[in-house]
């Protein structure tokens, strides 16, 4: 559905008018920790802009949970804060079982939005812990969650979809530390079959390009399966594109009828691959919410990306990343958390729909609640059962 016929409907989807409190929870113990931070904090900031009710709730590289007290929030986040949070401005830690007990036995329980990224808060794991406290949170269920954050099963799952995408194969841990000549004989093989020497090898379940790496060539592929096998016991190996265009779609909604999707916008790296030091160092790269690119072909790539969020469940919020190689349009993975920070592309496309950065923290908080609606209703008890 394109970006300029997708308001149809909309305001059915929406939940509750009234404005209960939001608990924004970033950190968390991954390799993506310090840019859940700056996601988090601008998220929460929005939405205490917009009249919420809002506290942060901090986790720690530990797995503990913090609540960042009112007098540390004006401004930047303090350092302290995080370095160590009880003489920062935080009161805890609790484990994740004692703060969500607490959460959930409110009165007046809050959403919980969930700015957490990469292996713990963007792979199933919160979700399925909020869901086990009975908590609204934001994005994606833990079924989409987890696909999405998988590579390898997404890949396998879209590319059986017909959705064009990057050659790859997949390597495991323990068939490397097995066998590591055998190994590298096939990604050989892959090269060779692929036409081109030079690979992509990164983690099959992380973001942020952490653990990726361009092998140039044969020498350098033990290396770069090593470094991915640092943060993961699955690797991906695709072949390189040469300097393909990095596309990025946004997409909103819960209803695959009723989705808003906004882009493509266009990524410039500045450097050899959009790599973190690219995502995330000021003055790096460069990027544009709208790509220079033929109407109906950027409609296409919407499309796909349309098709994508649907396919895997996915509800909420995403961002689909695509490379254009040449003509042809490849579909690259999807991120069910993307980042909010200052130079994150997403909530920059998707305030060009909605209106501004506070508005796209709200319509996510607003799709929570329309879930928890609609589940509810859906939700069968005992007397409900055939007898």
């Amino acid at each position: 559905m394109s970006e300029e016929n997708t308001r149809h409907g909309e305001t059915a989807e929406r939940g509750s008018e009234s404005e209960g409190p939001v608990a924004v929870l970033f950190g968390g113990p991954s390799a993506e920790h310090d840019v859940s931070v700056v996601s988090g904090w601008a998220i929460a900031d929005s939405l205490a802009g917009s009249g919420f009710a809002v506290e942060r709730l901090f986790i720690d590289l530990r797995g503990r949970w913090w609540r960042v007290r009112d007098d540390a929030v004006s401004g930047r986040p303090r350092a302290g804060v995080f370095d160590d949070p009880g003489s920062g401005g935080a009161d805890g830690p609790w484990s994740p079982g004692e703060a969500l007990a607490m959460l959930s036995a409110r009165p007046d329980a809050p959403v919980v939005f969930v700015a957490l990224h990469g292996p713990f808060g963007e792979d199933g794991t919160v979700q399925a812990l909020l869901d086990a406290y009975d908590l609204t949170y934001t994005g994606a269920g833990v079924s989409a969650s987890a696909i999405g954050m998988d590579k390898v099963i997404f890949k396998r799952l879209v590319g059986g979809l017909g959705l064009p995408i990057v050659p790859w194969m997949q390597v495991t841990a323990a068939r490397w530390r097995a066998d590591r000549r055998s190994v590298l004989g096939d990604v050989d093989l892959f090269a060779t079959r692929n036409g081109e020497p030079r690979l992509m090898v990164k983690p099959s379940r992380l973001g942020s390009s952490v653990g990726m790496t361009i092998a140039h060539g044969p020498d350098e592929r033990a290396a770069a399966l090593d470094t991915a096998f640092r943060y993961d016991t699955v690797a991906v190996v695709e072949k390189y594109l040469d300097h393909p265009r990095e596309l990025e779609v946004a997409v909103i909604g819960n209803e695959p009828s009723r989705l808003q999707s906004f882009g493509p916008g266009e990524v410039y790296p500045g450097r050899e691959f959009y790599d973190y030091v690219a995502k995330y160092a000021d003055g790096v790269s460069k990027a544009t919410p709208k790509a220079d690119l033929d109407p109906e072909l950027a409609g296409d790539v919407r499309a796909m990306a349309e098709k994508a969020y649907a396919a895997i469940g996915c509800e909420g919020f995403a961002r689909i990343d695509f490379l254009l190689d040449g003509t042809r349009v490849l579909l690259s993975e999807i991120n069910t958390i993307p980042g909010f920070t200052p130079i994150s592309l997403f909530p920059v496309m998707a305030a060009g729909g909605l209106g501004s950065f506070a508005a796209v923290c709200v319509r996510i908080v607003e799709l929570a609640r329309a879930r928890r609606s609609a589940r509810i209703r859906s939700t069968l008890t005992p007397a409900d059962l055939p007898r």
